[in-house]
């Protein structure tokens, strides 16, 4: 039997696939690919689909396909095109597990489909948890497979938590850098444009993810996503602002005592650690020094100032459909932003308004979450264009 484990990559342009591509390259006794995915970069797709040979690709934009489908015309390599390729391609048994690295509520039915078929997801999207985690992690429950997080936060935790299976958790801590705009206050804010608002002080991560950080949205989706992986309690999970992003989150056992996992800001880290779990494999990446060690500090996050954060703790503590809303209209108001349609403290502003208008809905079927989600995107859409 092979031991070369088979990764279908799930969102293969994007940061975190790209970079699971160079774990994979450099480990290619232990992984192969087998899928490819990306919704609209065919030019880069088609790239790493002639490096890998994966068994299959998939292009999400049916205007790319016969594009991605000539140039790999003289390979085995199978070309697929739209939504519904996704989910197929997802159900799949020519892969042993799936990176899942769509960004947003995209991902949500690939993964679905993929733990349906009883395959291990590393994930790498928040907001699949974030908008039906109750449906998801009862699916991978169903079906026996671990779901085992990418996110540095969610992987520190997790990491913790080995061999601790018997033990209480107290609280868990997951801690933000406080992004590009760390004790701004709201009238320098209102002024922030997008190329600003991108630049991260310690993490290369995709244009969603950057704007996520920067008005700390990001964390509140944590925090949601936290909730439904280790089965906590909103009470139970707290975030601190940790400025130098080396300790990457912690927990709290119900003794008092504090495990934190710490490491250089790198998202290979916990991307290969996933893959390969449950061995941690040997890799070059840059380690910590202790002989030039900086200071680590900690404080509390501004609620008042960024005020998503707040928003997202109350979806959080509400529950039911209110994560999807949130998730939905963030969505929305980060790619007005990214077009330069809305200003910085607009996203608030829009998120906010769309919590306030759609309906709440306490135990939602999957169904459910899939019309809050579109009611919550047009909504959203209609306050850009007033």
């Amino acid at each position: 039997m092979s031991t070369i484990k088979r990764i279908a990559i799930f969102g293969s342009t994007g940061s975190i696939g790209t970079q699971a591509l160079d774990v994979i390259a450099a480990n290619t006794d232990k992984f192969s690919v087998e899928v490819l995915t990306a919704q609209t970069n065919e030019v880069l797709l088609i790239k790493q689909a002639l490096q890998f040979n994966p068994n299959c690709v998939v292009i999400g934009d049916e205007k790319k396909y016969q594009i991605v489908k000539d140039a790999l015309s003289k390979t085995d390599i199978k070309v697929f095109t739209g939504e519904q390729s996704l989910e197929e391609v997802a159900a799949m048994d020519c892969y042993d597990m799936m990176l899942a690295a769509i960004v947003g509520y995209a991902g949500l039915k690939p993964t679905l489909k993929a733990l349906d078929n009883g395959k291990p997801v590393a994930l790498a999207n928040k907001e699949t948890l974030v908008v039906a985690g109750d449906i998801v992690m009862q699916k991978a429950l169903e079906r026996r497979v671990p779901v085992i997080p990418v996110d540095s936060e969610h992987s520190a935790i997790f990491q913790c938590l080995v061999g601790e299976g018997r033990n209480k958790i107290e609280k868990v801590i997951l801690t933000a850098s406080g992004g590009p705009f760390l004790g701004k206050k709201p009238n320098f804010l209102v002024n922030v444009k997008r190329d600003h608002a991108l630049q991260h002080p310690n993490w290369t991560m995709g244009a969603k993810v950057s704007i996520d950080s920067a008005t700390l949205m990001n964390k509140g989706l944590e925090m949601i996503e936290a909730k439904w992986l280790f089965n906590l309690r909103p009470d139970q999970i707290q975030v601190v602002i940790h400025p130098q992003s080396i300790i990457h989150s912690m927990v709290q056992f119900e003794d008092g005592s504090i495990k934190a996992q710490m490491g250089l800001p790198d998202m290979k880290l916990p991307i290969q650690y996933a893959m390969a779990f449950p061995q941690r494999i040997v890799n070059d990446f840059p380690r910590y020094n202790f002989k030039k060690p900086s200071t680590l500090s900690f404080e509390e996050p501004d609620l008042r100032t960024f005020r998503n954060l707040s928003l997202a703790i109350d979806a959080l503590n509400k529950g039911g459909n209110m994560p999807c809303i949130l998730n939905a209209a963030n969505e929305i108001a980060v790619y007005a932003f990214l077009k330069n349609r809305i200003g910085f403290l607009d996203m608030t502003e829009m998120v906010e308004q769309t919590l306030q208008k759609i309906s709440f809905i306490e135990k939602p079927t999957l169904e459910e979450y899939f019309e809050s989600d579109g009611e919550a995107r047009n909504f959203a859409a209609s306050i850009v264009e007033m």
